[in-house]
């Protein structure tokens, strides 16, 4: 996998031009021996036109929208206005967006919608079935050309995840001052992180009135790319002699102790799946912890894993089910996609069960 260069990250392209350019050329880079791809035209209503030949003589003839600064936001209307043009003597022109940096969310718009993209930094998908080609390629995880002032770009940080929990636990529509109340989170951190999931297009808001369309299971996807179980937290690993099942009798028996279980136990209450093999879960003090559930501290082979961090909204709205305390089905969901081996599927089992039965779990 190749990326832009370090000397072309460190220059952005200035210009809609030389980001049609760039982007044409990272494209012609990854092509394989035999293929080119050449720019005909550049006319007024679009930005780029361009041709993909194929070793054989087949053609695909893109359309071409160039960006400097682009959000997911902005994608409907984009793709609209790539696909209201046509060209004379091109039956299927192929859409295409090129941007300086088109980030994790609209990259995951476009490919849901088959809709090919290159950036500066090297993120591209193309995937056609005549000529048949499929190229992709990853480049900056950020934008490398952000600068201070611009809009917050992540969803990073305490006050973040207490917004993006409330928005997801709370199903009913709720305006900004109703979401500051539900989340605890300050005014400003607030109306910082909705305007960053409108950019995103996870949510919409009527103007001064209620946030509605919460697309609560890619807003949970696009916060684990920022919160994770073990990079977010203190994580200590620890081997329960007994067992799984001895640890949570326990819990059950635990007096003093504040906690809550996470990860496959907290899934497999709600979606039995596979019996856990690795306990999960938060607490205010690990030494209390570890001393009153009986854990030995190891370097390997540990089937209990307690974090202990800043995120206090880890224990918001936890459920009580036969005498054990668990985290919220939207906590336990970011805990498995961003937890060790083979806990990120089972996140996206939680995922599909959340889906199905949101009725179930959502206030």
């Amino acid at each position: 996998m190749r990326t832009a260069s370090k000397e072309g990250l460190d220059r952005p392209p200035e210009r809609e031009v030389d980001v049609l350019r760039r982007a044409l050329a990272l494209v012609a880079d990854r092509l394989p021996a035999g293929w080119s791809i050449r720019l005909v035209e550049v006319e007024r209503r679009i930005d780029g036109v361009a041709d993909l030949i194929a070793p054989d003589g087949q053609r695909a003839t893109f359309l071409i929208e160039a960006k400097r600064s682009l959000v997911a936001s902005d994608l409907p209307g984009l793709l609209d206005q790539l696909r209201s043009y046509s060209l004379p003597q091109v039956e299927q022109p192929v859409p295409m967006v090129a941007a300086r940096y088109i980030g994790s969310s609209a990259r995951r718009w476009l490919e849901e919608r088959d809709v090919s993209y290159v950036d500066a930094t090297g993120n591209m998908h193309i995937l056609l079935e005549r000529p048949a080609i499929y190229l992709r390629d990853r480049g900056a995880d950020r934008d490398p050309w952000r600068g201070p002032g611009r809009p917050r770009g992540t969803l990073q940080g305490s006050p973040a995840a207490r917004v993006v929990r409330a928005l997801v636990d709370f199903g009913e529509a709720m305006t900004v001052p109703d979401l500051i109340r539900l989340s605890g989170a300050s005014t400003g951190a607030t109306y910082r992180v909705v305007e960053f999931l409108e950019r995103e297009a996870f949510v919409t808001r009527a103007r001064g009135g209620p946030i509605l369309d919460v697309q609560w299971r890619r807003i949970l996807e696009r916060w684990s790319e920022d919160y994770g179980f073990q990079r977010s937290n203190s994580v200590n690993a620890y081997l329960s002699p007994r067992g799984i099942p001895a640890l949570q009798q326990d819990l059950r028996e635990a007096v003093g102790l504040r906690y809550a279980l996470t990860g496959s136990l907290a899934a497999h209450r709600l979606a039995p799946h596979a019996p856990a093999r690795l306990a999960m879960l938060y607490v205010d003090d690990v030494e209390q912890a570890a001393e009153t559930l009986k854990l030995r501290p190891v370097e390997t082979g540990a089937n209990v894993l307690i974090a202990h961090g800043k995120y206090d909204v880890v224990f918001d709205r936890l459920t009580r089910d036969e005498g054990l305390l668990y985290v919220a089905p939207s906590q336990a969901a970011v805990d498995l996609l961003t937890g060790p081996g083979r806990t990120p599927a089972e996140g996206e089992e939680l995922l599909n069960w959340m889906e199905e039965h949101e009725r179930a779990w959502r206030r």
